[in-house]
Parts: C-alpha cells; sequence; structure tokens
C-alpha cells in the first residue's frame, strides 16, 4: 500500500512538473524583455520606459526609430491579435484555425481586402510609406529575433507569423474602415421591407434624422475653459467597439523633437490614433455616413457582361485560393464590375458593391500629421486628407480652443440618397466626387462652450448634399448636453462620472407610455401589477441589479416588432436601425391613423409579450428580476477559451453590465467603450486613460486584464505623460550587425 502511494505521488509530482514546464515554456518565456538593453539596426539610443499600466514611453532621435520601437514593442505584447487582424482582413484565418472561419474569409475575399490593401500601396504618399516601413522594421526584428518564443496562440495552432508588410497595416485600417461603414445590409434590409409592405410606413422607419438633434454632433465631448475649474478645456473621449481580448487599443506614448504624443494606439498602426500631443487633444466618433451603395446589374454570370448606359463592359474575373487547414483549398471566384465586386448573386439580382474604401487613390494616411499637430489649422490640415471611415473630430488646445470636424470621403449623390439598390445598368445613379472638405459640417469656439458627439447626425436639415446613412438617435448627446451643463466647474472626474452614467431618455418615456397604456384601459390583467408599479416609480437608470430597465427593454423588442410588421408584414424580425427608437417615440407621440386599431392595445399586447419572455429567462417572481442577468457581457479569448480545464481564466465573464444602447455608456453584448479618455489641457498629467481589459496579450502577464476591474465601476488612471513612474527601462542600442 505504502509502495502505490509513493508511486501515485511521484505520478502526481511528474504530472505537476510537466504542466509546471509546459506553463513556462508556452506562456512565461515569451513575456517580452522589459528592461536591459537589445541591440537593433537604428539610427541612436531609444529608450523604452514602461509605466505601471505597462504603457511604453518611448523617446528616439527620429521618427523612424520611433515607428521601428512602436512596432517593436506592439509586436512583443499584440503580434497574435496583429496577425489575426491581417488574416480576418485579408480572409486568411482558416489557414491556421480551420473551417470554423469559412464564412468570415469568404466575406472578406467577397470584399476584396487583400486587393484593396495592394492597389492602395503604391499610390501611397512617400511619407505615409515611410512611416508604415519604419512601424514594419520595428514587427519583423520582434518576429525575427523571436522564432519559435512567441505568444501560446501560435503554438496551439501550429504555425509561425510571417512577415510584417506596409501592405498588412493597410489590412489593418481597412478591417476598421470595414468595421465602421458596414451599411450595404441594411439597404437589403430596407429593400425587403419596402417589397413586401407599404413604402409610405417603411420609409417612416428608416429616417436619417430625428429632427431633435442639435449640430455639431462612441461619445466625445469638448468644454471650453469657462466652465472648467481650470480654465482650460477639457476633453473627453470613449470609443464604443466591439468586446474582444485583448483590446483593439494599444496605449502608447512616443516622444521625438518636434513631437511628445500619447494615447490610444492601433496594433498593426504606427502613431497615436486618439489622444492629445503637448499642445492639442483629440478623439473620434464614427459617422455613420452611408459610403456604399449597391447596384443591381444586369449581368450574365457565364460571361461576365453586363449592361452600362446601353452598352456592354467586360466585368473582371479574379480568382484566387483560399486555403483550409485540414481540408482541400478552395477556389474563389469573383466578377468587379465598374461599380466593384458582385457580393449577392441569386436568381433575383446580381448586386455590386460600391464603397469609398476600394476607391482609386483617396486612401492616405494623415495620423503621424495630426500626433504633431500645434494648432486648429495644422489639425485642421491634417484631417483634410484623411480619407475615412467618415468620423467626427473633436479638438482642444491649451491656447483655450476647442474645435469639431467631420473628415473623410463621402461621396456626392445628386438624384438618389443610396439608401436601397439602385439600377447599375442606367448610369444615373454615379457618384459625383465627394463633398469638399471645408463644406463638411464644423464649428471653432461656439458661444455655447461645449462641443457633444455620439454619433448623431450632425448634417443640418437643409444641408446641399443629399443625406444617408445609419444615425443614432439624440438621447446620448442630449443626456451628455445635460449633464454637462448642470455641473459648474468642471474637472476630468466630472467627464469620467458621466461616460459611466446609465439614464436612458427614450426607455424612461417608454415605461411612461407602458404605464398610461394600462392606467387608460385599466387593465386588469393580474400580471401588471407588480411590473406597472415598477416601471411607475422607475427613475430611468438601466441598472444592472433593477428589475424594471428589463421590463421595458423585453416590451420595447416586440412593440419594435410590431410597428415593423404593421408597415411590412412578416419583416418585423429584420428591422434593425440605430434611429428605431426615434422612430418609436415620433409614433407613439402623434399616433397617427392606419397602424394600429388602439395603440393602447398594442403597447399591452408588447408588456405581456415581454413579460412572457421575462418569465422564460429569470422565473415567474418579477420582483427579482435583474436587468444584468440579462445584460451579460462574456468575453472570450479566441484561442484560450477553449483550452480544457484552464479555458475559463483566459476570459472576461460572465459579467452582469448596466446601460444601454441609448444610456452614454452604450452597451450590449456585442460592444461597449473601448477606451475612456479625459484629458486637462490645465496639466496634462492630471488627464485620465484606461482600456477595458490591459495591455498585454500574454496570459501570464500582470497586465493581461488589470484594468477589467476598474473599467467595470468605472474608475480609471492617470495618463502618466510628463512626470512617468518607470517601473522597467529597455533601451534599444544601435547596431549595424543586428538582425533585420
Amino acid at each position: 500500500m505504502h509502495h502505490f502511494i509513493r508511486v501515485v505521488n511521484a505520478l502526481i509530482a511528474l504530472m505537476l512538473i510537466a504542466v509546471l514546464a509546459a506553463a513556462y515554456w508556452y506562456f512565461w518565456r515569451p513575456l517580452p524583455q522589459v528592461s536591459g538593453s537589445i541591440p537593433a539596426p537604428v539610427s541612436a539610443e531609444i529608450t523604452i520606459a514602461r509605466d505601471g499600466l505597462d504603457v511604453p514611453h518611448i523617446r528616439a532621435a527620429n521618427l523612424d526609430d520611433a515607428l521601428f520601437a512602436q512596432g517593436y514593442v506592439t509586436a512583443s505584447e499584440r503580434l497574435w491579435q496583429m496577425d489575426s487582424l491581417r488574416r480576418l482582413a485579408a480572409g486568411d484565418l482558416s489557414e491556421v484555425v480551420g473551417p470554423v472561419a469559412l464564412a468570415a474569409d469568404r466575406e472578406s475575399r467577397r470584399l476584396r481586402l487583400r486587393r484593396i490593401a495592394e492597389e492602395i500601396y503604391p499610390r501611397l504618399l512617400p511619407e505615409d510609406r515611410s512611416a508604415f516601413a519604419a512601424y514594419a522594421r520595428g514587427v519583423n526584428y520582434y518576429i525575427n529575433t523571436h522564432r519559435g518564443n512567441y505568444s501560446f496562440e501560435f503554438a496551439v495552432l501550429g504555425y509561425d507569423p510571417m512577415p510584417w508588410s506596409e501592405i498588412d497595416t493597410i489590412l489593418i485600417g481597412l478591417q476598421m474602415y470595414r468595421t465602421l461603414t458596414n451599411t450595404w445590409e441594411d439597404e437589403l434590409r430596407k429593400s425587403s421591407m419596402l417589397a413586401a409592405g407599404n413604402p409610405a410606413k417603411v420609409q417612416l422607419l428608416w429616417p436619417v434624422r430625428s429632427g431633435r438633434e442639435f449640430t455639431p454632433g462612441s461619445n466625445a465631448w469638448v468644454v471650453a475653459g469657462s466652465h472648467t475649474a481650470s480654465g482650460k478645456p477639457l476633453f473627453s473621449n470613449d470609443m464604443h467597439l466591439e468586446w474582444s481580448i485583448p483590446g483593439i487599443w494599444f496605449m502608447a506614448h512616443l516622444e521625438i523633437p518636434g513631437m511628445n504624443v500619447a494615447g490610444v494606439t492601433l496594433p498593426g498602426v504606427p502613431g497615436v490614433i486618439a489622444g492629445h500631443n503637448d499642445r492639442i487633444a483629440w478623439g473620434t466618433t464614427n459617422l455613420g455616413f452611408d459610403v456604399q451603395d449597391l447596384y443591381s446589374e444586369k449581368f450574365d454570370p457565364r460571361t461576365g457582361r453586363y449592361l452600362f448606359h446601353g452598352a456592354l463592359e467586360q466585368a473582371r474575373r479574379e480568382v484566387e485560393m483560399l486555403r483550409i487547414k485540414g481540408k482541400p483549398s478552395e477556389e474563389i471566384v469573383r466578377w468587379v464590375t465598374r461599380h466593384g465586386p458582385i457580393i449577392v448573386s441569386d436568381e433575383h439580382d446580381q448586386l455590386a458593391l460600391k464603397w469609398t474604401a476600394a476607391e482609386p487613390g483617396l486612401f492616405q494616411f494623415p495620423f503621424i500629421e495630426i500626433d504633431r499637430a500645434r494648432n486648429w489649422n495644422e489639425f485642421s490640415t491634417a484631417l483634410a486628407r484623411y480619407p475615412g471611415p467618415g468620423q467626427n473630430f473633436l479638438y482642444a488646445d491649451v491656447d483655450g480652443n476647442i474645435g469639431y470636424h467631420v473628415a473623410g470621403k463621402l461621396p456626392i449623390r445628386r438624384n438618389y440618397y443610396g439608401d436601397v439598390p439602385v439600377d447599375g445598368s442606367s448610369g444615373d445613379y454615379e457618384w459625383d466626387g465627394y463633398i469638399p472638405f471645408d463644406q463638411l459640417p464644423n464649428v471653432l469656439n461656439p458661444s455655447s462652450g461645449f462641443i457633444v458627439s455620439s454619433n448623431q447626425n450632425p448634417f443640418p436639415a437643409d444641408y446641399p448634399y443629399h443625406v444617408n446613412g445609419n444615425f443614432p438617435s439624440e438621447y446620448r448627446s442630449r443626456q451628455i448636453l445635460d449633464l454637462l451643463r448642470a455641473t459648474k466647474q468642471l474637472k476630468p472626474e466630472d467627464s469620467l462620472r458621466i461616460q459611466k452614467d446609465v439614464y436612458s431618455g427614450f426607455s424612461m418615456f417608454f415605461a411612461k407610455q407602458l404605464v398610461q397604456a394600462v392606467d387608460r384601459r385599466k387593465a386588469t390583467n393580474p400580471t401588471f401589477t407588480v411590473p406597472i408599479e415598477m416601471l411607475r416609480n422607475w427613475n430611468g437608470q438601466m441598472d444592472k441589479d433593477e428589475a424594471a430597465p428589463l421590463i421595458a427593454s423585453l416590451a420595447f423588442q416586440y412593440f419594435r416588432k410590431f410597428v415593423a410588421d404593421s408597415a411590412a408584414p412578416g419583416k418585423g424580425p429584420i428591422y434593425e436601425s440605430l434611429m428605431s427608437v426615434a422612430v418609436i417615440r415620433n409614433l407613439l407621440e402623434t399616433r397617427p391613423k392606419g397602424w394600429f386599431d388602439n395603440w393602447d392595445v398594442t403597447l399591452e399586447r408588447a408588456l405581456s409579450d415581454g413579460l412572457d419572455e421575462g418569465r422564460r429567462l429569470e422565473g415567474d417572481a418579477v420582483d427579482k428580476w435583474r436587468y444584468g442577468a440579462y445584460l451579460k457581457v462574456q468575453i472570450n479569448h479566441p484561442i484560450g477559451h477553449s483550452l480544457p480545464l484552464v479555458g475559463r481564466y483566459f476570459d472576461v465573464g460572465p459579467v452582469p453590465m448596466s446601460g444601454s444602447s441609448t444610456s452614454i455608456k452604450q452597451t450590449s453584448w456585442k460592444l461597449g467603450p473601448s477606451m475612456r479618455l479625459d484629458a486637462d489641457l490645465s496639466n496634462w498629467d492630471k488627464s485620465l486613460l484606461n482600456i477595458p481589459i490591459g495591455q498585454s496579450g500574454h496570459f501570464l502577464s500582470g497586465h493581461y486584464k488589470d484594468e477589467w476591474d476598474a473599467y467595470y465601476v468605472g474608475k480609471s488612471f492617470p495618463m502618466q505623460f510628463d512626470k512617468v513612474d518607470v517601473k522597467n527601462t529597455l533601451k534599444i542600442e544601435p547596431a549595424a550587425g543586428a538582425v533585420k
């Protein structure tokens, strides 16, 4: 017996040693070097000082060296994220993960993203190409000096990363472009509803403005010094993007003679995308302007010929092989017309996609110029060459100026709006260039002292060009402005408080409509008693620990479906529009004839159906429901999540969340604030910045998800700039013989 126990103990010890050895080899060994020195092909010594959040503060003698170091240090923390993003954009994920990624790869190939990137590269301005090349050299130096010692994802999937190229950086930019401008599917939904229903009603469901917007229009705001405690502007930005591990942003600080800039960077792309230098602060929110059009082509798929303006033209046939791990390669055949690739092909239609991202000569990269800008004139000059995706850019400087400018190449449509597919053969629906930069919405130093943008439509009703896009209602922007006006002597911590606000003006309005409907009809349904009293006493906070926001949310989903079904019978489930809450409010306030026999009866029906769903989700006791049990966010690591026994430790969640699509803290299962920046232009070191998860993509790093707890409760961290509390310092020394 004692012998058996000794054998078992020995086996357990061996297993433990094996586990520890594997943990060391795959997780600890690849952790980046953060101190000491390394030789590299640079022109002068570079210092990379890391603070307590692992933010690299890079000091170099020139721009090329700084971007080399940025590429190197970003790759050391996020190489697999960078590789997976370029593969996602190019349609190459199946090559390393297998058939599970086939749908995503086919979509990317259909959009031609790699072809577009390859067409963009030779047209880049010399200064843009130089910046991309310097960054790529840094990434490749990391790749070449760490063969066999990458993060665990490469080992699990059994491959090594290919060298990084300037085209890969363009691919990362195109992936972001794609994420923020995907409106062609809205055209299909609207077209389907128009074909099935009442055109006048359907048009009413897809407005581009609610009528309550204020101009100028994620979240960003800037406040003049007349409203702040310091007498200098305050600047805030929290861009809303999809949840991911690691998060989409990587914090960094670059300092060279003539440029001292810090903020969030996009892994795979040089420079700072949003943040501040020693003179100005800036950030963005997505504009939502429609830059994609679908053209119904009179197209013969056998020959590739199609009709345009009375003459036959020949589409270009492109053939590619899609490699699939463990399976035979798949041939991708694509036809490209003058409007773009055929992306919908069936017995009814051949639809080609025209997209600004694919238009020749438009792509430029102004962010290094923005990073160096010293004033509004230099900032706006750099913005003028920004191609897209269309964005609202907000600005502040240490001289007290605040400003706003829409930027991006926005197509001019003379005789149509681009909200549904158009006839591609007629030649009557072609773009007539792009809206001139100086005619895009902009303002400098408004008399109010406030500029707020929460993706709302910033174009005035009498704008001289046709406006179409997916703009949300004004609820978030209005709440931000109200809270800013209600606070005297604003400080950065006030901006952080506003960023985590979860009041929903729309949900409050809709809850009142439900209560009034039940009261007017004197409904005796006993299942209404408790939930109606909850809604009657509710304060509109989309709080994870309350039941009322769940009741209102479920009832609204059913009511929105009923409204859409009234406009287009059977199409209610496909109706998706960021403006739907404004549509519903306008309808409930006016209650036009022809929609429902009795609006109050329909509201009761929505409430009843919502309560039934709530009981299926959370049980019969409505007073014990919790909104956060419904709005649970699960952020899974794409590879670590699947590992046996330990997979859940790679993830975040599931966690109950507060907020909604109409609260300042815009939260859903899919997206949330991807960063929070609150800049104090009186003292940069009083600024605040955090990202949701952590800086590092390495599981055993102390910075893998060290920011999550603070992010979750709405706290932030000092954004170190002039005074850096250095924890580790790595020096990159020039060495002619270093591996490139």
